[in-house]
């Protein structure tokens, strides 16, 4: 009997654990992933990757860090239009903003959009349209170079957790 309790002991422990907010670097920043968010393994150009599951609509939000160093992956406004860039309506069309804001001391641009969504690899001709999704964006501009933070998903399931991404981003800057 004893076994068997510290057993569901240790499992609920290892559970719990699991679903604990997670600390994570990117750069010279600790971020913390909410609870229910889940890390994924980053690779490639990515510096870390999360990813937010609604298991009874079968959703899910991909966010992605991204840092190049010194050479700021060339800089913010080139990845705000880049990332305006990923959907399928453009100018006017498009349901977009921009904000620049300071956060302690350093500046932080937010890049929101809706619309049809290009899912795919930035080179691959034949991307995925995507409607009704969204996109948020962070550019940190950190020392030793900027952080940008990509948030993409059905524009619903985004505006969701739109207040804990920005806690997540402006937490590691006060």
């Amino acid at each position: 009997m004893k076994l068997r309790h510290a057993l569901l002991l240790l499992l609920s422990t290892v559970a719990f654990a699991a679903h604990a907010q997670e600390k994570f670097k990117v750069s010279t920043l600790t971020f913390t992933r909410p609870a229910k968010w889940e890390s994924l393994p980053a690779g490639g150009m990515r510096a870390a990757e999360l990813r937010i599951s609604d298991p009874q609509t079968k959703e899910a939000i991909e966010i992605a860090f991204f840092h190049f160093g010194p050479a700021n992956g060339g800089g913010t406004e080139a990845n705000v239009r880049r990332w305006l860039g990923l959907f399928k309506e453009q100018g006017p069309a498009l349901k977009q903003s921009v904000t620049q804001v300071t956060t302690g001391r350093t500046p932080l641009t937010y890049v929101q959009a809706e619309g049809t969504y290009m899912k795919g690899a930035p080179l691959d001709p034949n991307k995925t349209p995507m409607p009704g999704y969204a996109l948020v964006g962070a550019i940190i501009e950190a020392e030793g170079g900027h952080i940008f933070v990509r948030m993409t998903g059905s524009s619903a399931f985004v505006k969701t957790h739109l207040g804990d991404f920005k806690k997540m981003i402006e937490a590691p800057l006060k």
